[in-house]
């Protein structure tokens, strides 16, 4: 074997190695949580509890799945509660005003959020902006949209026989979780047992050599914005569900959430590294730190510091391992 390909090997077991041990690092954090929380709260193991926070996990762990699709190819999108939030009020109002059948208002919902993914995406490929800056931009738009239409009101009664999507359980297993679960399933498929999941990471390393390798990557870049925008209105939808309205604060904790999730679970912010699952795994220690809060009857608005917080920590650390694996990559390349 060749030095170079010696050189490869060892830098890719580097990084696999890394990835492997900060998920095996966090998932190692959560079994310790839960246990803390379940000696110091007697209430936190309750059936009751444990399904909300199921329930709560399953929107977090939702969109922090689809923003790891963005991490990794070194892009985000802050606009995902706001266009979560969107399709919502939009589908709400199609059952509510308009009258059409439920069932379809939820398919033309998921639509909505395909297209608003694809109009992210073709902004930011087309006019090469940055993904930051375009979607905080498009999150002023989709809010903007959203308050105009219903003047800040929520769009009440959403027929009942959907709102068993957001509030029912297979077992003692919400739903919410369920399509959770599903939607991981279905992106970690793509992503380990695909030629795109292979292109996404190549993307995330260098968007340049990928280009050079014949690689679409501005359609593949489009591509995974439509899927954050579909799963993000996935996640809208049973929000309504859930609480039987279509409210206009729906989703604003959610991009903020999402990529404490991703970063938490060992997806890098310069991308090309980490796992989807890592951002189910990053979303349960946010949802058990934010349960944990309310049992001990912690004022709400604390919530959004402790978040921040966790933020803050998860991209100290994120950039550490940037910085180690960086320095290892070019100390082998040196050797």
């Amino acid at each position: 074997m060749s030095k170079e390909k010696t050189q490869g090997k060892s830098g890719n077991t580097f990084l696999n190695a890394l990835k492997k041990s900060n998920m095996t690092a966090m998932l190692a954090i959560l079994v310790v949580m839960i246990i803390i929380a379940s000696i110091i709260s007697p209430y936190f193991l309750d059936i009751y509890n444990l399904q909300s926070v199921l329930r709560d996990l399953a929107f977090i762990g939702m969109i922090g799945i689809a923003q790891s699709l963005l991490l990794l190819v070194g892009e985000l999108d802050l606009s995902v509660g706001k266009m979560a939030c969107l399709c919502g009020i939009l589908t709400g109002m199609l059952m509510v005003n308009v009258g059409l059948n439920p069932w379809l208002c939820l398919v033309i919902g998921l639509v909505l959020g395909l297209i608003f993914g694809v109009i992210n995406g073709m902004i930011i490929t087309r006019l090469r902006l940055n993904s930051m800056v375009a979607t905080i931009g498009m999150q002023g738009v989709y809010g903007g949209i959203t308050l105009v239409i219903t003047k800040g009101k929520a769009v009440t009664g959403i027929p009942a026989d959907t709102q068993v999507l957001g509030k029912q359980s297979l077992g003692p297993v919400p739903i919410p979780f369920i399509i959770c679960v599903a939607v991981l399933i279905l992106i970690l498929f793509m992503v380990k047992k695909t030629k795109t999941g292979r292109y996404i990471y190549a993307i995330g390393n260098s968007k340049e050599a990928a280009k050079i390798l014949g690689i679409k990557v501005d359609r593949i870049r489009v591509m995974i914005y439509s899927i954050v925008g579909l799963i993000s209105a996935l996640a809208g939808l049973l929000y309504v569900c859930r609480l039987g309205s279509a409210q206009t604060a729906i989703g604003e904790d959610w991009p903020m959430n999402s990529i404490a999730a991703s970063v938490i679970g060992g997806v890098s912010l310069t991308g090309g590294v980490g796992n989807p699952v890592g951002a189910l795994i990053g979303a349960a220690v946010i949802t058990i730190i934010q349960n944990i809060i309310v049992l001990f009857g912690v004022n709400s608005y604390w919530q959004s510091a402790v978040s921040g917080i966790v933020v803050v920590i998860a991209i100290s650390f994120s950039s550490i391992s940037d910085i180690v694996r960086e320095n290892r990559q070019k100390r082998i390349k040196l050797n």
